[in-house]
């Protein structure tokens, strides 16, 4: 029997009502290109497979293997990946233009990391349905002058609709993980709504900006708008970040790029 590793985040899924229910939040199908990071012990990764028919999976722990091949070798259809999702290469898994769904329960000791990573193949994918503690997936969807709103929030949304879906307690877990978690789906956007002219620049300044969330706009990113460059912005430089729309942040890029 496997035993939960700390240092993996491992908290298996137990709860047949809660798997059924997030199966049925995911909608696999036999036409899509199903992607599940971190497998586990398979709670999510039968159903999906039966409904889908065939389905890769990213697994960094070497130990759990064996079980999920054991458990799936009838079912055929299972491309396993022994890899760190952080850096792994999800574009070797697009056949020709067609968009991979993505799912999984994230470790929640590398879920941001690995939400930024995943945001730089956002073209590739119709969707992501994820399990994250409850803490995160709120700051997913926090919107403007909102206390939870931070860098994920604004960057997130920069790429994608975002939908908070359900929540599932710690005792659908082995072992219970101290948190509530939640269901979470992100819709990358084909056409952004907000367009930055230049990425790194955008990114760059809304770290800044939540890196100082205390301090005004003209404070935190005095690095790198001066005081005449305010006087152009489109955006009240007295304002904290948290207040701003991805709209306002793209706004104050694009003026930047500009200067």
């Amino acid at each position: 029997m496997h035993i939960p590793r700390k240092r993996f985040g491992q908290n298996f899924l137990r709860d047949q009502n809660v798997i059924q229910r997030i199966v049925a939040a995911i909608r696999p199908t036999p036409v899509d290109d199903m992607v599940e990071i971190g497998p586990g012990q398979g709670a999510l990764t039968l159903p999906v497979l039966k409904l889908a028919h065939k389905l890769s999976v990213i697994e960094l722990d070497r130990d759990l293997i064996p079980e999920l091949e054991a458990r799936t070798e009838a079912r055929g259809g299972l491309k396993i990946f022994e890899a760190d999702a952080l850096t792994f290469d999800f574009a070797q898994l697009q056949q020709g233009k067609r968009l991979i769904r993505v799912f999984g329960n994230l470790p929640y000791n590398i879920s941001t990391p690995l939400l930024f990573h995943l945001l730089s193949y956002s073209n590739l994918f119709a969707d992501m349905v994820f399990m994250l503690q409850k803490e995160v997936a709120e700051r997913l969807a926090a919107e403007a002058d909102s206390s939870e709103r931070g860098r994920l929030s604004v960057m997130v949304q920069y790429h994608c609709d975002v939908e908070l879906l359900f929540n599932v307690p710690p005792g659908a877990f082995h072992p219970p993980p101290k948190v509530t978690s939640s269901i979470v789906r992100l819709t990358p956007y084909r056409e952004l709504p907000h367009v930055a002219k230049d990425y790194d620049l955008f990114a760059s300044i809304v770290r800044h900006a939540f890196g100082h969330r205390r301090k005004t706009l003209r404070n935190s990113l005095k690095e790198l708008i001066d005081a005449a460059t305010w006087e152009r912005m489109p955006v009240d430089s007295s304002l904290r970040a948290e207040v701003l729309t991805v709209k306002d942040f793209v706004d104050i890029s694009n003026t930047l790029s500009e200067a």
